[in-house]
């Protein structure tokens, strides 16, 4: 097997993988070396030198000549018989240098050299992807769709490492095509069957912070904080922020003129409905600033929970469709939020428990534990609303409905 072949497609690879040269030639003359202990038992008369630019590879065996009949160890000594073969005007005592050529170490030690050399760049190769990517978790990176399955779909970047992104971090209005440029943030790196396995998301809260960085300036330089942010991917999301300078105004800051800053954001996230918050210590008001639009008449916190008091025509708001709105704003105080409507005085309604003989016990308290202690403030609210916010099934909920309903038919 031919030294410069046998370099050049170790220098083609390294180009392939872009592996730095001081390391390429670290590993080159560690498996070198590791011929050369296999075959002499020690490498330590052996100077190997490689330049893998150029193809070029050296290995010199030095030994001290001695008389001849008194060599003890062929590594570190030669004969001056031997010597004078190799040169002939050496004298005992000196050292000889000899170049030892690839075929003389046989071609099956020279193949599983190859094969060792091969394994450890592949090695180094995934060692350095996944610390490049460890080390990125929480950015956003630009890929391109190389190949779309049912459960994922395969990108790459721009050095063709292979990144994944798994259904579920894909915002449902998603769709992409091979070959779209995709922007997501780097959510999850980990290493699987000896493989680094690189997740992003589109999903992750952090992939809208960082769209806000991106975004606005105030944010990028400092100004502006921001405090935390709940989404219900490609529905609804709520972002707390907070300025440390009382001229900037955080939520306008990250609006812009007229939305100029937030659409593009909205339009990246698939049309998902953004509710800028400012954020402030007083938690009752928080509380009220992340149920909006919906205007609160009072608020009572006991404990982990906050009661909520709102006029009727303000429940569905502070709901929200599909219930994101009062668990995004659940989420985003850490508070459990129940809605109470303020001034109903209904002559004909009903306390949920007289219908303890038709309805399980444990339905009521689920149903109380949001807020509907009645027959109407059930009824009030639809059969999705109530299936959202409890644990309920939609059957469940329906059948409860029906229950109610008859009460007040009758």
């Amino acid at each position: 097997m031919d030294t410069v072949n046998l370099i050049d497609s170790f220098r083609e690879f390294k180009e392939l993988k872009n592996i730095d040269r001081e390391t390429m030639m670290g590993i080159l003359e560690e498996v070198f070396r590791n011929m050369i202990i296999k075959k002499y038992g020690s490498d330590d008369n052996f100077d190997i030198i490689i330049n893998p630019e150029k193809g070029d590879l050296e290995i010199w065996h030095n030994r001290e000549i001695v008389e001849d009949g008194e060599v003890e160890d062929p590594v570190a000594e030669i004969g001056l018989a031997e010597a004078l073969k190799i040169e002939d005007d050496f004298e005992v005592g000196e050292e000889v240098s000899e170049e030892i050529k690839l075929v003389d170490f046989g071609r099956r030690n020279v193949l599983s050299m190859r094969q060792n050399l091969s394994g450890k760049i592949m090695e180094l190769e995934k060692d350095a992807l996944y610390r490049k990517y460890k080390d990125r978790v929480g950015e956003i990176i630009s890929a391109e769709v190389y190949q779309i399955w049912k459960r994922e779909i395969l990108l790459v970047d721009d050095d063709d490492n292979e990144l994944i992104m798994p259904r579920d971090q894909q915002i449902p209005g998603d769709f992409f095509r091979k070959g779209d440029a995709v922007r997501a943030v780097v959510a999850e790196v980990d290493i699987r069957n000896n493989n680094p396995r690189i997740i992003l998301s589109r999903t992750a809260p952090e992939f809208l912070s960082r769209l806000f960085e991106q975004e606005v300036p105030e944010i990028y330089d400092g100004l502006i904080t921001i405090k935390k942010v709940v989404r219900a991917p490609g529905d609804r999301a709520k972002v707390a922020v907070e300025s440390y300078d009382d001229r900037v105004d955080p939520v306008g800051a990250c609006v812009g003129m007229k939305g100029s800053r937030i659409h593009g954001i909205v339009r990246e996230l698939k049309n998902e409905n953004i509710d800028v918050i400012n954020y402030t210590a007083n938690e009752q008001l928080l509380i009220a600033r992340a149920l909006s639009p919906a205007k609160i008449s009072s608020i009572t916190i006991k404990g982990e929970r906050a009661e909520v008091y709102l006029q009727p025509d303000q429940v569905s708001l502070a709901i929200g469709k599909g219930g994101h709105n009062i668990k995004l704003a659940g989420r985003l105080t850490g508070y459990e939020i129940d809605v109470y409507r303020e001034g109903e005085t209904e002559i004909d309604d009903v306390e949920l428990k007289e219908f303890k003989d038709e309805i399980d016990a444990w339905i009521i308290e689920e149903l109380e534990k949001i807020g509907c202690d009645t027959a109407r403030s059930v009824l009030n609210l639809t059969v999705e609303d109530l299936a959202n916010r409890t644990d309920l099934e939609i059957e469940t909920v329906e059948e409860v409905m029906k229950v109610l309903k008859s009460e007040f038919d009758s």
